[in-house]
């Protein structure tokens, strides 16, 4: 007999607002990796954990600068 799967739950990647929220979130046990994008506008920091995508923006290239030092 043949029985439909339930369809599987695609997690969206999340979008972080404040740096102090990033940087707590960036040194959990299951982060992997943080890849950062540049632009002429902004800076884009990602890191990976284990089962999201989170994302930061940043506009001021200045605090990208500062942020970039304390990662893992």
């Amino acid at each position: 007999m043949f029985r439909p799967r339930a369809p599987r739950l695609i997690a969206m990647p999340g979008k972080i607002e404040e740096i102090k929220d990033f940087l707590l979130m960036a040194w959990h046990k299951d982060a992997k990796s943080v890849k950062i994008k540049k632009n002429k506008d902004n800076v884009k920091l990602k890191f990976r954990c284990s089962r999201y995508l989170y994302t930061l923006v940043i506009t001021n290239q200045e605090k990208a600068e500062k942020l970039k030092q304390p990662l893992p």
